[in-house]
């Protein structure tokens, strides 16, 4: 007798809290699953031209936020400028609208980290009008400038961001190791500094020895304290050329782990419809989580019912 088959496995909690159909709320059906498909997955052709659209719109809003911090620029055209800001602010608060509306679990997004970025990058814009007192408290033009916390959003949308956070993830610990070793060079250089030139030379204090140390050791050099003594252009000399070699060694890090990253295969946002997993291949029958059968992978939008 043949053997039986081995029971299903239950989806990995990893797959489960990473995707935003079971995290927000997937619709089962209806004119929300098709807006949802939409906004949240990128593998119809309606789906990408939103994301593309999306992306535009944030690269211009803030091309209009850098222009309105130009002088020159902001007085001949200042009232086209605040009336592009509002048209951004109003198709955004469509689009944070349409995200909260299509998802079963609303509250959930909102409080996601991207629900309060698109919730931070449209309230500066509303509260400079609707709250005057503000005046008072905090310069306004602070507030529109806040604004610019939109180019956060690209995010959302650009896979090789997801990639970049991988290999500073996985750098992490050696990263923050060189970090000690470099506040280690800085402070024992400060201290050398301070007790070779001393006040007399602009070196009042431990911590601008350290000051001095880290623009040198960067090779910034503001020229606002230099050593005057012998033994101390001697110290920075060898500071100027340490920070050379060390400025490569975070730039190695991260660089050796991106090398070492799989590449992984082609993949979409295909979400089984019993575990509610995401990411499987365009190919694929059953889910590789709970090995259940798929549905059909969708190259466009679903039909209506």
């Amino acid at each position: 007798m043949a053997d039986p088959l081995p029971a299903p496995r239950r989806p990995k909690a990893s797959a489960i809290s990473s995707a935003p159909a079971v995290r927000f709320g997937r619709p089962p059906a209806g004119w929300r699953l098709r807006l949802y498909t939409i906004i949240f997955e990128a593998d119809t052709r309606a789906g990408r031209a939103f994301d593309v659209t999306v992306i535009w719109l944030i690269l211009a809003s803030i091309a209009v936020v850098v222009l309105d911090s130009m002088a020159p620029i902001r007085a001949r055209a200042g009232a086209w400028l605040n009336a592009f800001e509002w048209a951004f602010t109003l198709l955004f608060t469509l689009e944070y609208i349409a995200r909260l509306v299509c998802v079963r679990h609303p509250l959930r997004y909102a409080l996601s980290v991207y629900g309060l970025i698109d919730l931070l990058a449209l309230l500066p814009t509303y509260l400079a009008v609707m709250v005057p007192e503000l005046h008072a408290l905090i310069d306004v033009r602070v507030l529109r400038l806040l604004r610019v916390f939109r180019i956060l959003k690209l995010g959302a949308y650009v896979a090789e961001f997801g990639a970049m956070g991988r290999a500073l993830a996985a750098s992490r610990r050696k990263i923050l190791v060189f970090l000690a070793f470099v506040m280690m060079v800085v402070l024992v250089m400060g201290t050398l500094m301070y007790v070779v030139e001393g006040p007399e030379h602009g070196f009042t204090s431990i911590p601008v020895g350290v000051y001095w140390a880290i623009t040198t050791m960067t090779t910034v050099g503001f020229g606002d304290i230099t050593p005057k003594t012998d033994l101390g252009r001697l110290l920075a000399s060898l500071m100027m050329l340490l920070g050379w070699g060390t400025l490569a060694v975070p730039t190695g890090i991260v660089s050796a782990e991106f090398a070492s990253l799989k590449t992984p295969r082609e993949t979409t946002t295909r979400t089984c419809h019993e575990c509610l997993s995401e990411g499987h291949a365009t190919d694929a029958r059953f889910c590789r989580d709970c090995g259940a059968e798929l549905p059909a992978y969708y190259a466009d939008l679903p039909p209506s019912r």
